[in-house]
């Protein structure tokens, strides 16, 4: 099992920037994968980026080039720089923590942070 708290995230323009955190309660290198989705009012969950174990990243095709997964290894965390934020970033962003058993995984999730774009 894994805790996942995340912090960061707020109002801000558009064009402007926000970085996430996304700590674990466990080293994340036990983790096959990390990763942020965001649900915007009235949608479902979206990928928006993955990080696994070995450090291949992972984009939603939309956002590759203004978002960007990171790690620190020695703080069981996972970041989510997002830059050149749109009004339609608005959303819950949730951290993912995947545990994946081969033929089955399971995943765990975070409470979520807001984050409002303005135009």
């Amino acid at each position: 099992q894994v805790q996942l708290v995340e912090s960061g995230g707020g109002l801000v323009q558009a064009g402007g920037s926000l970085r996430l955190s996304c700590t674990a309660s466990r080293s994340i290198f036990s983790i096959n994968a990390m990763g942020w989705y965001r649900q915007a009012p009235g949608k479902q969950r979206e990928l928006v980026a993955t990080i696994t174990r070995g450090g291949i990243t992972n984009y939603a095709d939309s956002l590759k080039g203004r978002f960007t997964i990171s790690r620190d290894i020695t703080k069981n965390t996972v970041y989510l720089q997002m830059n050149s934020l749109k009004p339609e970033d608005t959303g819950v962003y949730y951290c993912n923590a995947r545990f994946d058993y081969g033929s089955d995984y399971t995943d765990y999730w975070g409470r979520g942070t807001q984050v409002a774009v303005s135009s």
